[in-house]
């Protein structure tokens, strides 16, 4: 071979080494930037649960029931009903049918904003259309005073379906900004981060509460100040994921060569998809198998949730004080309870760790049926054994069920999944509402709720997650 030729192939094979170097860089580079870009949207993600966990917190769990109960015993007659429509209602079991309500409603809106933002790619946007009219509905819960119960129950309508229509998009955003082994740990520590803004501003509302007298406004005006805070803590912060999430254009629209629409085509095309996402369900049996299981047992979760205020001040003859001490509580054990959950999930299993905490909800709630009235240690005993295992159930069924959506249709599975996700159940507050009118008795009322853990323990048990993943065509993740 002459020595030009062989300078020639050796100069080659070092240009070949060399580009094959500098591809293995730029493929590195590339995804380290890929990272960052995700923590960065992860990030922000997170801080959608700091603004919108005080709706559910200091509205829905601690200030509205309660308050919203009082003026509708205000404006009771004398047998203790009031007439919504028309329709006779015991005013005591007023909030619990009024977040019915407002769930029923949610069922149409949620996954029309689901098949929407799926057709369209435009998650963030209607995110933040949902989060600002929620917003402005729990702001107003300020001009609620009197006995404008109808007033009150129309904005706990509006905002409660507003946000439930906001966390669906919220949480489709789940599969696209974490990797499958990252979902647990990045789902727990959201909810971590809503727990902890939550027990932020309940520390505030209580310095409030309590010092009502010393700022010269009534208990009343300190309450609906508090509501009206929540609404401007939701508006304000929900600006961080508004600038750090991106939209992704819809895989499906892509195929379908459909540019993004707005307004009435988009309802259109909305309603199209959710014929089809319907219809497509049907195909993963297993993971509508999970659906089913987990709408049961959360519809008792949230029914605990929504309800604990009362039962604890009408039951328990507990004041105010008490009762947000003892949310504050929940609010920073859930943090801790998140983070604790997450790792024994990535130790045993999500699916085992869920099951142990529907084992620990349904012990916990049969404990508080014999809670002592006019006793504020048992009620925090019990506030306590709830945080523990609040965050952490749903954090991690939140993450479990986002191995199971096919790509592509995160929105519309999710909008299902939000039927019974943070204050949005409604079967467990129609059953509360129910014995309650029909007992007279909370006591019934809340031990009535045992069947939504035991049920849903079952179908839970029952479902392969293996199985499940591999079905809806998504990687299996080693420990699940």
């Amino acid at each position: 071979m002459p020595i030009t030729s062989a300078r020639r192939t050796d100069t080659e094979r070092r240009a070949q080494v060399v580009s094959t170097d500098e591809a293995r860089d730029t493929t590195a580079g590339g995804a380290v930037a890929a990272a960052g870009e995700r923590r960065r949207e992860q990030r922000g993600w997170y801080f959608y649960d700091w603004a919108n966990s005080v709706f559910s917190t200091s509205v829905i769990t601690v200030f509205l029931g309660p308050y919203l109960t009082d003026i509708a015993e205000a404006a009771a007659d004398p047998d203790g009903f009031v007439r919504p429509l028309g329709i006779p209602v015991r005013a005591g079991a007023y909030f619990a049918y009024v977040v019915s309500a407002s769930v029923l409603l949610s069922v149409l809106v949620m996954p029309l904003a689901g098949a929407i933002a799926d057709r369209t790619g435009r998650k963030k946007a209607l995110m933040g259309l949902f989060a600002y009219i929620g917003a402005a509905a729990t702001t107003a819960m300020f001009f609620v005073g009197g006995d404008r119960y109808l007033l009150g129950g129309a904005l706990l309508i509006v905002a409660n379906v507003a946000f439930a229509a906001s966390v669906v998009l919220y949480n489709a955003f789940l599969p696209q900004i974490a990797e499958p082994h990252e979902r647990d740990a990045v789902s727990s520590r959201g909810w971590a981060f809503g727990y902890a803004a939550g027990a932020l501003m309940l520390v505030a509302n209580l310095a409030l509460f309590l010092g009502h007298d010393a700022v010269g406004i009534s208990k009343g005006t300190a309450v609906r100040i508090c509501l009206a805070s929540a609404g401007l803590w939701w508006a304000g912060f929900t600006i961080i994921p508004m600038l750090r999430l991106r939209d992704r254009l819809a895989p499906t629209a892509g195929a379908a060569g459909a540019r993004p629409g707005s307004g009435p085509g988009a309802l259109r095309q909305g309603w199209r998809q959710l014929a089809d996402t319907v219809r497509d369900m049907r195909r993963y049996p297993l993971t509508l198998g999970f659906l089913l299981a987990y709408l049961i047992y959360n519809d008792g979760i949230q029914t605990v949730i929504s309800q604990a205020s009362v039962y604890g001040s009408e039951e328990l003859d507990l004041d105010q004080t008490t009762l947000i001490g003892a949310i504050l509580l929940v609010q920073v054990l859930a943090v801790f309870g998140a983070l604790l959950l997450g790792r024994l999930a990535a130790r045993y299993g999500t699916h085992r760790t869920v099951l142990g905490s529907l084992v620990a909800w349904t012990i916990t709630l049969a404990a508080g049926f014999f809670l002592p009235a006019g006793r504020p240690v048992g009620f925090f005993l019990l506030a306590a054994a709830i945080g523990m295992v609040l965050g952490g159930s749903q954090a991690l069924s939140r993450s479990l069920f986002s191995h199971l959506v096919p790509r592509g249709k995160e929105a519309e599975y999710y909008s299902v999944y939000e039927v019974s996700d943070r204050g949005t159940s409604w079967l467990g507050p129609l059953l509360f509402g129910l014995t309650y009118q029909l007992s007279g008795s909370y006591r019934d009322a809340i031990i009535s709720l045992v069947v939504f853990f035991a049920i849903g323990f079952v179908l839970l048990l029952r479902v392969p997650m293996r199985r499940a993943v591999a079905a809806a065509g998504n990687p299996v993740p080693e420990t699940i």
